[in-house]
């Protein structure tokens, strides 16, 4: 029984050491939660801003009729704003937080695994933001919401195999809701708040008590 004990041990540490050498193993379950508090709070700021202007939560008051934007009015000048803050704010907390869980798993921050993660997460979020920033050119508002959220599950799965599996559910989870809120337009404030606040949420809880708790 105790040599069984010891087998079991060895073959744990075997692959604790083999997932270190093959993945990024650091990433913050703490920086998810913040990152999905931070998108909800905006998303919060972007209702009310949407319901002092007009009375309206739909993203079709920012396009006219023609499909082209009316000019850069305050409104959407404030609601880019608050998407800039969110991001800064959720990308400073993920490094400050995956700094430190590096520094407690004794691994490198900037390896070959990182920069391999690093580089399959930013192929697709810098496509999708092209692609939204042309969006925004022609007017379409109305379907940012649905192009960020499939764009960034698209690059969570991309990245999933450089780190934990689980991301890569986070990824599948994200793309559906985009091809839900591509149904109904006009509503992509929700699922955009869905998204990036309420699976962001439960993610980074279920990784930290998974993963970052010791």
């Amino acid at each position: 029984m105790e040599d069984a004990k010891k087998h079991l041990e060895s073959l744990s540490e075997i692959k604790e050491l083999m997932e270190r050498s093959t993945k990024f193993i650091s990433l913050s379950g703490l920086s998810g939660v913040v990152a999905g508090v931070m998108a909800l709070a905006g998303a919060s700021l972007a209702y009310m801003r949407l319901q002092l202007y007009y009375g309206n939560t739909s993203m079709d008051v920012l396009r006219n009729s023609s499909g082209r934007i009316a000019g850069m009015n305050n409104l959407a000048k404030e609601l880019f704003l608050i998407a800039v803050a969110v991001l800064v704010v959720s990308l400073l907390a993920g490094i400050l937080l995956t700094l430190r869980e590096a520094k407690k798993k004794g691994q490198n921050i900037w390896g070959k695994n990182s920069m391999l993660l690093l580089g399959n997460l930013l192929i697709p979020l810098i496509t999708g933001g092209i692609f939204c920033l042309i969006m925004i050119y022609h007017g379409w508002f109305i379907l940012l919401a649905p192009l960020t959220l499939i764009f960034y599950g698209l690059a969570l799965i991309s990245a999933s195999k450089y780190t934990f599996v689980d991301v890569k559910y986070l990824g599948i989870g994200e793309i559906i809701l985009g091809l839900v809120s591509a149904i109904y337009l006009g509503q992509g404030l929700l699922f955009w708040a869905m998204g990036f606040g309420v699976l962001h949420i439960v993610y980074g809880t279920l990784m930290h008590f998974k993963y970052n708790r010791n």
